[in-house]
């Protein structure tokens, strides 16, 4: 489970991470990645914030809801390797309903290596994701 402080919650949070970041595309779903400013919080999170979009064109709610958790446990073991001051929207596209969680790993950590935020080496060493 993703703790709660590196959760984004509001629309505009998730808005200005896709209008205004930077995105990666995958086979499998698209990587936005915005640097916050120290100042544009006010209140420093002390991690980095992720927050996931998985829409109906995913499959119907039970696909949803399991791409949403592979998704969310991605995220937490990430957590200590990225810049605290990042937000990341991870928007999946319709083929994570039938990639395995290995799959949608190393896709999220690719995206964040090809947008500088992961070392290539951690982004290729880590197999630890379960099916």
């Amino acid at each position: 489970m993703l703790p709660e402080p590196y959760r984004l919650r509001r629309h505009s949070d998730f808005s200005d991470t896709v209008r205004r970041g930077r995105r990666q595309g995958r086979r499998d779903l698209v990587v936005h990645v915005l640097e916050r400013d120290r100042t544009e919080s006010l209140v420093s999170v002390g991690g980095p914030r992720f927050g996931l979009v998985v829409s109906k064109a995913v499959g119907p709610a039970v696909i949803r809801h399991r791409v949403a958790r592979r998704l969310r446990h991605i995220c937490a073991g990430l957590v200590e390797a990225l810049p605290s001051e990042t937000d990341i929207v991870l928007r999946a596209l319709p083929g994570a309903a039938i990639a395995d969680s290995r799959e949608l790993d190393k896709q999220v950590r690719s995206g964040l290596t090809r947008l500088g935020l992961l070392d290539a080496g951690a982004s290729a060493s880590h197999g630890s994701a379960r099916a």
